[in-house]
């Protein structure tokens, strides 16, 4: 271990990978969700012209959406809380710091994107046939998972690097 000062252990940079963390985290999710949110959206609206009495039923999609950029903010969150000065923050947790964020960030990207498409076309579809509706939510259930699943290992990575 270091004493505590600019070593090789603990370069100035080190806490820039850190911060990446921190931005690939939210920005990644957000726009994931940002994207389910727009893709499903306008399958309501193309689905409420023929039938308004199903628009709050078709908001799940949307709220599914949502949560992925939770994810993405509770890691973000995490990760700054532990980014510290160059002198006292190790390379290490800064690369441990940047894989945590991208992996709860892309994951929520992937998600956002399978969430908006199910939802677009989940909510059509059950506009015209009411029983297609315990599958979309499943699909999207499966989807959102996916988000989950980053957010796990992001909160791993996460642990590991403030051992």
């Amino acid at each position: 271990m270091s004493s505590g000062g600019l070593s090789e252990e603990n370069p100035v940079y080190g806490p820039f990978f850190g911060v990446m963390g921190v931005a690939s985290a939210i920005i990644f999710s957000a726009l994931g969700a940002a994207y389910g949110t727009a893709k499903a959206g306008t399958g309501i609206a193309a689905m409420a012209v023929m039938r308004p009495e199903l628009i709050m039923k078709s908001i799940i999609p949307i709220v599914m959406a949502g949560i992925v950029a939770i994810y993405g903010l509770v890691i973000a969150v995490l990760i700054a809380t532990n980014i510290d000065k160059p002198t006292v923050y190790p390379l290490y947790r800064g690369f441990i710091h940047l894989g945590s964020g991208l992996s709860v960030g892309f994951a929520g990207l992937a998600a956002g994107f399978a969430i908006g498409i199910v939802g677009d076309a989940g909510v059509r579809g059950t506009a015209q046939q009411p029983r297609l509706f315990v599958g979309m939510i499943l699909i999207l259930i499966f989807a959102e998972v996916l988000g989950l699943y980053g957010l796990i290992v992001g909160i791993y990575l996460f642990t590991k690097g403030n051992n």
